[in-house]
Protein backbone atom coordinates (compact mmCIF):
# COMPACT_ATOMS: atom_id res chain seq x y z
CA UNK A 1 0.00 0.00 0.00
CA UNK A 2 1.62 3.47 -0.79
CA UNK A 3 2.57 5.57 1.76
CA UNK A 4 0.50 8.49 0.99
CA UNK A 5 -2.91 6.07 0.83
CA UNK A 6 -1.65 4.97 4.59
CA UNK A 7 -1.81 8.50 5.58
CA UNK A 8 -4.91 9.58 3.97
CA UNK A 9 -7.34 6.22 5.58
CA UNK A 10 -5.52 7.32 8.96
CA UNK A 11 -6.61 10.75 8.82
CA UNK A 12 -10.10 10.14 7.42
CA UNK A 13 -10.68 6.98 10.01
CA UNK A 14 -9.43 9.53 12.88
CA UNK A 15 -11.76 12.50 11.84
CA UNK A 16 -14.73 10.01 11.43
CA UNK A 17 -14.40 8.63 14.86
CA UNK A 18 -13.76 12.42 16.36
CA UNK A 19 -16.63 13.43 14.38
CA UNK A 20 -19.14 10.54 15.28
CA UNK A 21 -18.30 10.87 18.85
CA UNK A 22 -18.57 14.60 19.09
CA UNK A 23 -21.71 14.42 17.23
CA UNK A 24 -22.98 11.94 20.02
CA UNK A 25 -22.29 14.36 23.19
CA UNK A 26 -23.13 17.35 21.11
CA UNK A 27 -26.61 16.38 19.05
CA UNK A 28 -28.54 13.55 21.09
CA UNK A 29 -31.11 11.43 18.92
CA UNK A 30 -34.52 13.11 18.56
CA UNK A 31 -37.49 11.39 20.45
CA UNK A 32 -39.09 11.56 16.57
CA UNK A 33 -37.05 8.09 15.64
CA UNK A 34 -37.78 6.51 18.46
CA UNK A 35 -40.19 3.44 18.08
CA UNK A 36 -43.28 3.54 20.59
CA UNK A 37 -42.86 -0.12 22.70
CA UNK A 38 -45.12 1.19 24.95
CA UNK A 39 -48.13 2.48 23.41
CA UNK A 40 -47.64 6.15 24.68
CA UNK A 41 -47.00 8.86 21.87
CA UNK A 42 -45.67 11.62 23.82
CA UNK A 43 -42.85 9.77 25.96
CA UNK A 44 -40.11 8.04 24.38
CA UNK A 45 -37.54 5.95 26.57
CA UNK A 46 -34.44 5.39 25.50
CA UNK A 47 -35.06 2.19 24.22
CA UNK A 48 -38.03 3.37 22.16
CA UNK A 49 -34.94 5.41 20.62
CA UNK A 50 -32.52 2.49 20.40
CA UNK A 51 -35.34 0.50 18.86
CA UNK A 52 -35.52 2.96 15.85
CA UNK A 53 -31.76 3.70 15.70
CA UNK A 54 -31.75 -0.26 15.05
CA UNK A 55 -34.50 -0.26 12.80
CA UNK A 56 -32.78 1.85 10.48
CA UNK A 57 -29.55 0.03 10.90
CA UNK A 58 -31.20 -2.92 9.50
CA UNK A 59 -32.74 -1.04 6.51
CA UNK A 60 -29.42 0.42 5.92
CA UNK A 61 -27.55 -3.02 6.27
CA UNK A 62 -30.21 -4.22 3.55
CA UNK A 63 -29.54 -1.67 1.05
CA UNK A 64 -25.97 -2.47 1.16
CA UNK A 65 -25.88 -5.82 0.93
CA UNK A 66 -25.33 -5.96 -3.18
CA UNK A 67 -23.34 -2.68 -4.28
CA UNK A 68 -22.14 -2.43 -7.43
CA UNK A 69 -18.90 -1.55 -8.65
CA UNK A 70 -18.65 1.39 -11.16
CA UNK A 71 -16.12 1.89 -14.01
CA UNK A 72 -13.61 3.44 -11.92
CA UNK A 73 -13.61 1.41 -8.81
CA UNK A 74 -15.85 2.72 -6.79
CA UNK A 75 -18.97 1.14 -5.25
CA UNK A 76 -22.44 2.19 -5.39
CA UNK A 77 -25.35 1.04 -3.24
CA UNK A 78 -28.72 2.62 -2.33
CA UNK A 79 -28.27 2.98 1.47
CA UNK A 80 -28.17 6.69 1.39
CA UNK A 81 -31.77 6.64 1.44
CA UNK A 82 -32.07 4.99 4.63
CA UNK A 83 -29.05 7.14 5.86
CA UNK A 84 -30.85 9.80 4.57
CA UNK A 85 -33.95 9.60 6.14
CA UNK A 86 -31.91 8.31 9.77
CA UNK A 87 -30.42 12.14 9.44
CA UNK A 88 -34.04 13.72 8.92
CA UNK A 89 -35.02 11.47 12.04
CA UNK A 90 -32.33 11.63 14.49
CA UNK A 91 -30.09 13.97 13.75
CA UNK A 92 -26.50 14.34 12.98
CA UNK A 93 -25.08 11.92 15.48
CA UNK A 94 -28.25 9.19 14.55
CA UNK A 95 -26.91 9.36 10.78
CA UNK A 96 -23.36 8.94 11.44
CA UNK A 97 -24.05 5.81 13.50
CA UNK A 98 -26.56 4.24 10.62
CA UNK A 99 -23.75 5.03 8.36
CA UNK A 100 -21.02 3.49 10.15
CA UNK A 101 -22.59 0.82 10.93
CA UNK A 102 -25.66 0.26 8.51
CA UNK A 103 -22.93 -0.09 5.68
CA UNK A 104 -21.16 -3.21 6.93
CA UNK A 105 -21.30 -5.05 3.12
CA UNK A 106 -21.05 -9.21 2.89
CA UNK A 107 -18.15 -8.95 1.27
CA UNK A 108 -16.83 -7.35 4.54
CA UNK A 109 -18.37 -10.29 6.72
CA UNK A 110 -16.67 -12.54 4.50
CA UNK A 111 -13.49 -11.14 4.80
CA UNK A 112 -12.96 -9.99 0.94
CA UNK A 113 -11.83 -6.90 1.81
CA UNK A 114 -8.95 -6.25 4.13
CA UNK A 115 -9.94 -4.79 7.45
CA UNK A 116 -8.68 -0.83 6.96
CA UNK A 117 -10.31 -1.16 3.56
CA UNK A 118 -13.48 -1.67 5.42
CA UNK A 119 -12.48 1.11 7.89
CA UNK A 120 -11.75 3.63 5.13
CA UNK A 121 -15.31 2.61 3.26
CA UNK A 122 -17.03 3.34 6.67
CA UNK A 123 -14.75 6.82 7.40
CA UNK A 124 -15.96 7.76 4.04
CA UNK A 125 -19.58 7.53 4.77
CA UNK A 126 -19.41 8.73 8.82
CA UNK A 127 -17.86 12.00 7.55
CA UNK A 128 -20.34 12.86 5.12
CA UNK A 129 -23.42 12.17 6.82
CA UNK A 130 -22.50 13.74 9.81
CA UNK A 131 -22.01 16.78 8.10
CA UNK A 132 -25.42 16.56 6.09
CA UNK A 133 -27.07 16.13 9.85
CA UNK A 134 -25.46 19.27 10.90
CA UNK A 135 -26.00 21.87 7.72
CA UNK A 136 -30.01 20.44 7.47
CA UNK A 137 -30.07 20.83 11.72
CA UNK A 138 -28.99 24.64 11.51
CA UNK A 139 -30.47 25.43 8.23
CA UNK A 140 -34.18 23.84 9.70
CA UNK A 141 -34.25 24.78 12.99
CA UNK A 142 -37.45 24.41 14.76
CA UNK A 143 -39.22 24.62 12.07
CA UNK A 144 -42.07 22.52 10.74
CA UNK A 145 -42.61 24.27 7.23
CA UNK A 146 -43.25 21.18 4.81
CA UNK A 147 -41.29 23.16 2.12
CA UNK A 148 -37.88 23.63 4.27
CA UNK A 149 -38.12 20.05 5.42
CA UNK A 150 -38.07 19.28 1.67
CA UNK A 151 -35.35 21.45 0.62
CA UNK A 152 -32.76 21.00 3.53
CA UNK A 153 -33.06 17.12 2.78
CA UNK A 154 -31.97 17.64 -0.85
CA UNK A 155 -29.23 20.15 0.18
CA UNK A 156 -28.45 17.69 2.94
CA UNK A 157 -28.71 14.49 -0.03
CA UNK A 158 -26.34 16.84 -2.47
CA UNK A 159 -23.63 17.47 0.62
CA UNK A 160 -23.68 13.61 1.98
CA UNK A 161 -23.26 11.92 -1.73
CA UNK A 162 -20.49 14.58 -3.20
CA UNK A 163 -18.22 14.07 0.61
CA UNK A 164 -18.65 10.52 0.47
CA UNK A 165 -17.70 10.03 -3.47
CA UNK A 166 -15.03 12.27 -3.16
CA UNK A 167 -13.33 10.28 -0.13
CA UNK A 168 -14.52 7.46 -1.92
CA UNK A 169 -12.30 8.76 -5.13
CA UNK A 170 -9.33 10.12 -2.99
CA UNK A 171 -8.46 6.81 -2.04
CA UNK A 172 -9.05 4.99 -5.43
CA UNK A 173 -6.80 7.69 -6.79
CA UNK A 174 -3.87 7.12 -4.45
CA UNK A 175 -4.31 3.21 -5.35
CA UNK A 176 -4.37 3.49 -8.79
CA UNK A 177 -2.58 6.52 -9.60
CA UNK A 178 -5.29 8.06 -10.98
CA UNK A 179 -6.77 11.56 -10.14
CA UNK A 180 -8.88 12.32 -7.85
CA UNK A 181 -10.83 14.27 -10.41
CA UNK A 182 -10.54 11.27 -12.85
CA UNK A 183 -12.64 9.22 -10.65
CA UNK A 184 -14.90 11.37 -9.15
CA UNK A 185 -15.88 12.53 -12.31
CA UNK A 186 -15.91 9.31 -14.04
CA UNK A 187 -18.08 7.27 -11.18
CA UNK A 188 -20.44 10.09 -10.67
CA UNK A 189 -21.49 11.69 -13.80
CA UNK A 190 -23.36 8.10 -14.68
CA UNK A 191 -25.16 8.06 -10.65
CA UNK A 192 -24.84 11.43 -9.31
CA UNK A 193 -28.45 12.29 -10.16
CA UNK A 194 -29.80 8.88 -9.34
CA UNK A 195 -28.21 8.86 -5.96
CA UNK A 196 -29.54 13.09 -5.39
CA UNK A 197 -33.04 11.46 -6.31
CA UNK A 198 -33.07 9.32 -3.50
CA UNK A 199 -33.58 12.17 -1.53
CA UNK A 200 -37.22 12.76 -1.88
CA UNK A 201 -37.96 8.88 -1.41
CA UNK A 202 -36.04 9.21 2.11
CA UNK A 203 -38.09 12.07 3.00
CA UNK A 204 -41.11 10.29 2.44
CA UNK A 205 -39.51 7.23 4.39
CA UNK A 206 -39.13 9.44 7.34
CA UNK A 207 -43.10 11.18 7.13
CA UNK A 208 -44.22 7.58 6.77
CA UNK A 209 -42.27 6.57 9.61
CA UNK A 210 -43.74 9.02 11.58
CA UNK A 211 -47.04 7.91 10.95
CA UNK A 212 -46.77 4.29 11.73
CA UNK A 213 -42.74 3.11 11.07
CA UNK A 214 -43.34 -0.04 9.94
CA UNK A 215 -44.74 1.79 6.78
CA UNK A 216 -41.16 2.84 6.16
CA UNK A 217 -40.73 -0.83 4.90
CA UNK A 218 -42.76 -0.24 2.08
CA UNK A 219 -40.03 1.67 0.16
CA UNK A 220 -37.87 -1.10 0.01
CA UNK A 221 -39.28 -1.62 -3.61
CA UNK A 222 -38.16 1.19 -5.30
CA UNK A 223 -34.77 0.76 -3.35
CA UNK A 224 -34.37 -2.30 -5.31
CA UNK A 225 -35.74 -1.23 -8.40
CA UNK A 226 -32.97 1.59 -7.63
CA UNK A 227 -30.21 -0.51 -7.36
CA UNK A 228 -31.19 -2.77 -10.57
CA UNK A 229 -30.92 0.12 -12.85
CA UNK A 230 -27.37 0.63 -11.00
CA UNK A 231 -26.50 -2.77 -12.07
CA UNK A 232 -28.17 -2.61 -15.55
CA UNK A 233 -26.17 0.66 -16.28
CA UNK A 234 -22.61 -1.28 -15.59
CA UNK A 235 -23.51 -4.03 -17.35
CA UNK A 236 -24.54 -2.46 -20.18
CA UNK A 237 -21.25 0.21 -20.45
CA UNK A 238 -19.09 -3.26 -20.10
CA UNK A 239 -20.68 -5.24 -22.74
CA UNK A 240 -20.49 -1.84 -25.19
CA UNK A 241 -16.60 -1.85 -24.14
CA UNK A 242 -16.19 -5.66 -24.32
CA UNK A 243 -18.08 -5.76 -27.62
CA UNK A 244 -15.59 -2.94 -28.77
CA UNK A 245 -12.53 -5.27 -27.76
CA UNK A 246 -13.83 -8.30 -29.54
CA UNK A 247 -14.49 -6.42 -32.72
CA UNK A 248 -10.65 -4.77 -32.25
CA UNK A 249 -9.14 -8.03 -31.69
CA UNK A 250 -10.91 -9.57 -34.31
CA UNK A 251 -9.20 -7.22 -36.57
CA UNK A 252 -5.62 -7.91 -34.84
CA UNK A 253 -5.94 -11.41 -35.38
CA UNK A 254 -6.01 -11.22 -39.24
CA UNK A 255 -2.48 -10.18 -38.43
CA UNK A 256 -0.77 -12.43 -36.33
CA UNK A 257 1.84 -9.38 -36.19
CA UNK A 258 -0.55 -7.29 -34.91
CA UNK A 259 -2.09 -9.26 -32.16
CA UNK A 260 -3.11 -7.02 -29.30
CA UNK A 261 -1.99 -3.98 -31.21
CA UNK A 262 -5.24 -2.05 -30.69
CA UNK A 263 -5.02 -2.93 -26.96
CA UNK A 264 -1.62 -1.67 -26.90
CA UNK A 265 -2.27 1.85 -28.66
CA UNK A 266 -5.43 2.24 -26.52
CA UNK A 267 -3.41 2.22 -23.31
CA UNK A 268 -0.43 3.81 -24.55
CA UNK A 269 -3.11 6.91 -25.62
CA UNK A 270 -4.80 6.95 -22.55
CA UNK A 271 -1.38 7.20 -20.74
CA UNK A 272 -0.72 10.31 -23.16
CA UNK A 273 -4.23 11.87 -22.38
CA UNK A 274 -3.76 11.29 -18.62
CA UNK A 275 0.04 14.03 -18.36
CA UNK A 276 -1.85 16.35 -20.93
CA UNK A 277 -5.52 16.08 -18.71
CA UNK A 278 -7.38 15.98 -21.44
CA UNK A 279 -11.01 15.86 -19.86
CA UNK A 280 -12.77 12.52 -18.69
CA UNK A 281 -14.59 12.25 -22.09
CA UNK A 282 -11.66 13.02 -24.18
CA UNK A 283 -10.22 9.85 -22.07
CA UNK A 284 -13.04 7.34 -22.71
CA UNK A 285 -13.01 8.70 -26.51
CA UNK A 286 -9.06 7.83 -26.66
CA UNK A 287 -10.16 4.54 -25.25
CA UNK A 288 -12.58 3.61 -27.41
CA UNK A 289 -10.62 5.23 -30.38
CA UNK A 290 -7.66 3.65 -29.89
CA UNK A 291 -9.45 0.17 -30.05
CA UNK A 292 -11.28 0.85 -32.95
CA UNK A 293 -8.42 3.14 -34.87
CA UNK A 294 -7.86 0.16 -37.25
CA UNK A 295 -11.36 -1.17 -37.87
CA UNK A 296 -11.40 0.13 -41.25
CA UNK A 297 -8.86 -2.53 -42.30
CA UNK A 298 -11.56 -5.38 -41.89
CA UNK A 299 -12.60 -3.73 -45.43
CA UNK A 300 -8.92 -4.60 -46.56
CA UNK A 301 -8.84 -7.74 -48.33
CA UNK A 302 -5.78 -10.41 -47.46
CA UNK A 303 -4.04 -10.60 -50.59
CA UNK A 304 -3.04 -6.39 -49.76
CA UNK A 305 -3.05 -6.45 -45.82
CA UNK A 306 -0.65 -10.02 -45.64
CA UNK A 307 1.48 -9.24 -48.32
CA UNK A 308 5.01 -9.26 -47.67
CA UNK A 309 6.20 -7.77 -50.42
CA UNK A 310 5.91 -3.55 -51.74
CA UNK A 311 2.29 -2.54 -52.23
CA UNK A 312 1.68 -1.63 -55.80
CA UNK A 313 0.01 1.86 -56.43
CA UNK A 314 -3.47 0.62 -56.31
CA UNK A 315 -2.88 -1.75 -53.47
CA UNK A 316 -1.21 1.14 -51.10
CA UNK A 317 -4.55 2.97 -52.14
CA UNK A 318 -6.79 0.27 -50.67
CA UNK A 319 -4.37 0.22 -47.37
CA UNK A 320 -4.36 4.02 -47.00
CA UNK A 321 -8.30 4.15 -47.16
CA UNK A 322 -8.83 2.03 -44.05
CA UNK A 323 -9.27 5.31 -41.95
CA UNK A 324 -12.02 6.30 -43.64
CA UNK A 325 -14.06 3.16 -44.69
CA UNK A 326 -13.24 2.51 -40.22
CA UNK A 327 -15.21 5.77 -39.68
CA UNK A 328 -18.15 5.00 -42.57
CA UNK A 329 -18.68 1.87 -40.43
CA UNK A 330 -18.48 3.34 -36.91
CA UNK A 331 -20.43 6.53 -38.30
CA UNK A 332 -23.39 3.81 -37.59
CA UNK A 333 -22.78 3.88 -33.65
CA UNK A 334 -24.33 7.50 -32.56
CA UNK A 335 -22.33 6.81 -28.84
CA UNK A 336 -19.28 6.68 -30.80
CA UNK A 337 -19.54 10.06 -32.63
CA UNK A 338 -16.63 11.46 -30.28
CA UNK A 339 -14.59 8.72 -32.32
CA UNK A 340 -15.20 9.35 -35.27
CA UNK A 341 -12.51 12.21 -36.14
CA UNK A 342 -9.80 9.48 -34.09
CA UNK A 343 -10.48 6.92 -36.42
CA UNK A 344 -10.34 8.84 -39.81
CA UNK A 345 -7.70 11.12 -38.96
CA UNK A 346 -4.72 8.87 -36.85
CA UNK A 347 -2.90 9.01 -40.33
CA UNK A 348 -2.62 12.46 -40.35
CA UNK A 349 0.86 14.39 -40.43
CA UNK A 350 1.36 17.20 -38.77
CA UNK A 351 3.32 18.68 -41.93
CA UNK A 352 0.20 18.19 -44.03
CA UNK A 353 1.55 15.02 -45.62
CA UNK A 354 -0.21 12.28 -44.09
CA UNK A 355 -3.52 10.77 -45.28
CA UNK A 356 -6.74 11.05 -45.84
CA UNK A 357 -7.65 14.39 -46.14
CA UNK A 358 -3.85 16.03 -45.60
CA UNK A 359 -4.67 18.27 -42.94
CA UNK A 360 -2.08 20.16 -41.33
CA UNK A 361 -0.89 21.61 -37.56
CA UNK A 362 -3.62 22.21 -35.76
CA UNK A 363 -6.40 21.12 -38.39
CA UNK A 364 -5.70 17.89 -37.27
CA UNK A 365 -7.97 17.05 -34.28
CA UNK A 366 -5.86 16.87 -31.02
CA UNK A 367 -7.06 13.56 -30.03
CA UNK A 368 -6.02 12.29 -33.84
CA UNK A 369 -2.37 13.34 -33.68
CA UNK A 370 -2.18 12.19 -29.75
CA UNK A 371 -3.54 8.64 -31.01
CA UNK A 372 -0.72 9.18 -33.71
CA UNK A 373 1.82 9.32 -31.49
CA UNK A 374 1.01 5.74 -29.47
CA UNK A 375 -0.01 4.11 -33.00
CA UNK A 376 3.47 4.89 -34.11
CA UNK A 377 5.90 4.27 -30.97
CA UNK A 378 3.72 0.80 -31.00
CA UNK A 379 4.04 0.25 -34.27
CA UNK A 380 8.12 0.69 -34.55
CA UNK A 381 8.45 -1.59 -30.77
CA UNK A 382 6.78 -4.44 -32.32
CA UNK A 383 8.02 -7.17 -35.06
CA UNK A 384 6.07 -6.02 -38.79
CA UNK A 385 6.94 -8.41 -41.72
CA UNK A 386 8.27 -5.73 -43.41
CA UNK A 387 10.80 -5.15 -40.26
CA UNK A 388 11.01 -8.75 -38.31
CA UNK A 389 13.44 -7.03 -35.38
CA UNK A 390 11.36 -4.31 -33.35
CA UNK A 391 13.12 -0.95 -32.39
CA UNK A 392 14.23 -0.42 -29.22
CA UNK A 393 12.21 1.70 -26.89
CA UNK A 394 15.15 4.23 -26.91
CA UNK A 395 15.60 3.50 -31.11
CA UNK A 396 11.92 4.74 -31.34
CA UNK A 397 11.48 7.37 -29.08
CA UNK A 398 14.49 8.93 -30.96
CA UNK A 399 12.34 8.03 -34.28
CA UNK A 400 9.46 10.25 -32.60
CA UNK A 401 11.64 13.28 -31.79
CA UNK A 402 13.53 12.96 -35.41
CA UNK A 403 10.10 13.83 -36.94
CA UNK A 404 8.32 15.74 -34.23
CA UNK A 405 6.85 18.74 -36.38
CA UNK A 406 7.12 16.67 -39.36
CA UNK A 407 5.11 13.46 -38.72
CA UNK A 408 4.00 14.01 -35.21
CA UNK A 409 2.61 16.98 -33.02
CA UNK A 410 6.04 18.21 -30.65
CA UNK A 411 3.92 18.67 -27.89
CA UNK A 412 1.82 15.67 -27.84
CA UNK A 413 5.83 13.91 -28.46
CA UNK A 414 6.76 15.89 -25.14
CA UNK A 415 3.48 14.56 -23.31
CA UNK A 416 4.87 10.79 -24.37
CA UNK A 417 8.18 11.24 -22.63
CA UNK A 418 6.33 11.49 -19.49
CA UNK A 419 4.53 8.33 -19.77
CA UNK A 420 5.40 4.96 -17.63
CA UNK A 421 5.74 3.67 -21.38
CA UNK A 422 9.17 6.41 -21.33
CA UNK A 423 10.32 5.48 -17.81
CA UNK A 424 14.16 4.73 -18.34
CA UNK A 425 14.84 5.50 -21.68
CA UNK A 426 17.23 7.77 -22.80
CA UNK A 427 15.69 10.87 -24.32
CA UNK A 428 17.78 12.79 -27.17
CA UNK A 429 15.16 15.51 -26.46
CA UNK A 430 13.57 17.92 -28.62
CA UNK A 431 15.40 19.99 -31.89
CA UNK A 432 17.56 22.91 -30.40
CA UNK A 433 15.13 25.24 -32.17
CA UNK A 434 11.65 24.54 -33.44
CA UNK A 435 11.27 23.49 -36.95
CA UNK A 436 8.60 25.69 -38.43
CA UNK A 437 5.37 24.10 -39.76
CA UNK A 438 5.82 24.02 -44.05
CA UNK A 439 3.16 25.70 -45.95
CA UNK A 440 3.28 22.97 -48.00
CA UNK A 441 -0.22 21.30 -47.91
CA UNK A 442 -1.84 22.89 -51.02
CA UNK A 443 1.38 22.56 -52.85
CA UNK A 444 1.60 18.70 -51.91
CA UNK A 445 -1.71 18.36 -53.28
CA UNK A 446 -0.93 20.10 -56.06
CA UNK A 447 2.64 18.02 -56.75
CA UNK A 448 0.38 14.35 -55.95
CA UNK A 449 -2.69 15.45 -57.90
CA UNK A 450 0.21 15.87 -60.83
CA UNK A 451 2.51 12.94 -60.07
CA UNK A 452 0.71 10.79 -58.18
CA UNK A 453 3.96 8.21 -58.19
CA UNK A 454 4.88 11.21 -55.61
CA UNK A 455 2.41 10.27 -53.00
CA UNK A 456 4.43 10.32 -49.91
CA UNK A 457 4.82 6.92 -47.78
CA UNK A 458 2.52 7.02 -45.27
CA UNK A 459 4.52 4.52 -43.02
CA UNK A 460 5.44 5.33 -39.63
CA UNK A 461 8.82 7.14 -38.73
CA UNK A 462 11.00 3.58 -39.25
CA UNK A 463 8.23 1.51 -41.41
CA UNK A 464 10.31 1.15 -43.90
CA UNK A 465 14.22 1.49 -42.05
CA UNK A 466 14.47 4.84 -44.05
CA UNK A 467 12.87 8.65 -43.57
CA UNK A 468 9.48 8.43 -43.05
CA UNK A 469 8.99 12.05 -44.53
CA UNK A 470 10.32 11.32 -48.29
CA UNK A 471 8.66 9.88 -50.96
CA UNK A 472 9.02 4.98 -50.80
CA UNK A 473 11.89 4.19 -52.87
CA UNK A 474 11.79 0.20 -54.74
CA UNK A 475 13.15 -1.36 -51.69
CA UNK A 476 10.67 -3.82 -50.22
CA UNK A 477 8.85 -0.99 -48.20
CA UNK A 478 5.09 -1.40 -47.56
CA UNK A 479 1.99 0.40 -46.40
CA UNK A 480 2.18 0.65 -42.00
CA UNK A 481 -0.19 -1.99 -40.74
CA UNK A 482 -0.52 -1.18 -37.31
Amino acid sequence: MPRSLKLAISGVVALSAIALLAATFVFPARASIAIGLDGDPKASSDLEILAGVAFWIVLALLASALPVRMPRGTQQSVSIAPILAAIMLGGPAVGGWVAAIGTTELREVRGHVPWYGSLANHAGLVIPAVVAGVVRMFLLGSSDSLVLSFATAMLAAVVFYLGNVYIAALFIALRSGQTVRAVFVGDSRDTAMNNVALAPLAWLMSLAFGIAWWAAILFALPLYTTRTSYNRLVEMREMFTQTIGALAEAVDKRDPFTSRHSQNVKTIAVDIGRVMRVSDAELEALEWGGLLHDVGKIGVPDAVLLKQERLTREERMIMNAHPVLGAEIIAQVAKLAPELPIIRHHHEWYNGSGYPDRLMGDEIPRLARLLHVADAFEAMTAARPYRMTPLTPEQALGELRKFAGIQFDPEVVDAFVRTRHADGVPDPGRQPEPRPIPLLGQAANRMTAARPDLSPNPDHAVATGRSAAVPATPTGARAERA
